[in-house]
């Protein structure tokens, strides 16, 4: 089967180690071992020493006990078999919309978001219908036009909430207007909720796998947790027939997560609250700089990111963005991601919770400041 090129990882794949300021880094600043377990306030010989006796097999192949305990945790009526373990979100959302598409299915998908979402369920031979967020609307979802795009049919919707590249949130009454769509075609949710939980007020932020019977959530402990070396996600359904489904499927190509990655991640979702305060501080305190910044360049703008760690920033320059991000990469050390990547021209996608210390990604937005004074002086 044929897909296209993933034009975000492609770039990212490219640009990440050669630049001096990722401003393109979308987890929430990584940990490393030892200080997870200052978070945790583990002992890390003991746990280490724990770990190097057990024998490297497969492991629980359904998934380690307290992980799928601390993944349900995340939850209101999750139970722990639900959740279906994977390698990240990438693989959860491989997993079921390669189980869920196909041909002579049709999958409504909205756009800009993560490229799996719609370039996916086209590899495997499904009708795609895209519904494009609108600036003007805040990139949230409109029912109405979500229901005319729905109107030939739907076997699957996909969205992404928090939404990657912008930063829209949609709250619990758009969640069920959505679902009310859904219900009227009898179709499948599917919601990339990798940033789920990282929202600017603090607030609870509902699951789709809660509210909707046939709702399918994937997420992963990259972004909100800090932990992405970990490669470690899930996907959750309630639906017992979808879940033997995805399981068959994921003996193809996976068989079981790591046992010790499985052991690190039960460690951290055990102390959630505390990654979860972190995680937080640095996203809201972040984006307060990157919001000054944009307010003082009259050649930029942004609808304001209301969760996650992503927002996607406009410029008003007669430049390609691919051009434009790999010009200023090579010249001012400054790595975006191109808007081009999700359809959207004339932007970039910016991460402004890679750094725990708001210097340094005021220095990376220096570094963009300084060559947008370049494009001007040669305008």
């Amino acid at each position: 089967m044929e897909i296209k090129d993933f034009a975000v990882e492609q770039w990212m794949n490219e640009w990440e180690t050669k630049c001096t300021y990722n401003v393109a880094e979308t987890c929430v600043f990584s940990v490393s071992l030892d200080e997870l377990f200052e978070i945790c306030e583990t002992d890390a010989t003991a746990f280490m020493a724990e770990q190097a006796k057990r024998p490297l097999t497969y492991g629980d192949i359904e998934g380690n006990p307290a992980f799928l305990e601390g993944v349900a945790s995340l939850y209101k009526t999750i139970e722990p078999h639900h959740i279906i373990p994977t390698h990240g979100a990438a693989g959860a959302n491989m997993l079921a919309l390669s189980t869920l598409t196909g041909p002579g299915k049709r999958v409504v998908s909205i756009m800009p978001t993560y490229q799996q979402l719609y370039s996916i369920p086209e590899m495997c031979g499904a009708d795609v219908r895209i519904l494009h967020l609108e600036k003007d609307d805040a990139y949230h979802v409109n029912i109405n036009r979500l229901r005319e795009v729905c109107s030939d049919g739907a076997d699957v919707i996909c969205i992404n909430n928090p939404d990657n590249p912008t930063g829209a949130l949609l709250s619990e009454e758009e969640l069920r207007g959505i679902i009310e769509v859904a219900k009227e075609h009898d179709a499948w949710l599917v919601c990339d909720e990798v940033y789920r939980l990282l929202t600017q007020d603090g607030a609870y932020q509902p699951s789709v796998a809660d509210l909707y019977d046939k709702g399918v959530v994937t997420s992963s402990m990259s972004k909100v947790w800090s932990l992405a070396g970990l490669r470690l996600g899930w996907c959750i359904t309630r639906d017992p027939q979808l879940r033997r489904q995805l399981l068959s499927h994921r003996d193809y190509d996976l068989i079981s997560c790591g046992i010790l990655n499985e052991a690190i991640a039960a460690l951290a979702l055990s102390h959630k609250d505390r990654l979860l305060e972190r995680s937080h501080r640095i996203v809201t305190q972040n984006l307060q700089s990157v919001m000054e910044w944009v307010d003082a360049e009259p050649r930029l703008s942004i609808v304001r990111p209301q969760g996650g760690t992503t927002a996607l920033v406009y410029y008003n320059f007669p430049i390609d963005s691919y051009d434009f991000c790999t010009r200023m990469v090579q010249e001012e050390g400054a790595l975006v991601t191109p808007g081009d990547c999700f359809e959207e021209p004339r932007s970039f996608r910016l991460g402004y919770a890679y750094s725990d210390n708001v210097n340094d990604l005021e220095e990376g937005l220096a570094a963009i400041s300084r060559f947008l004074r370049k494009l001007e002086a040669s305008a």
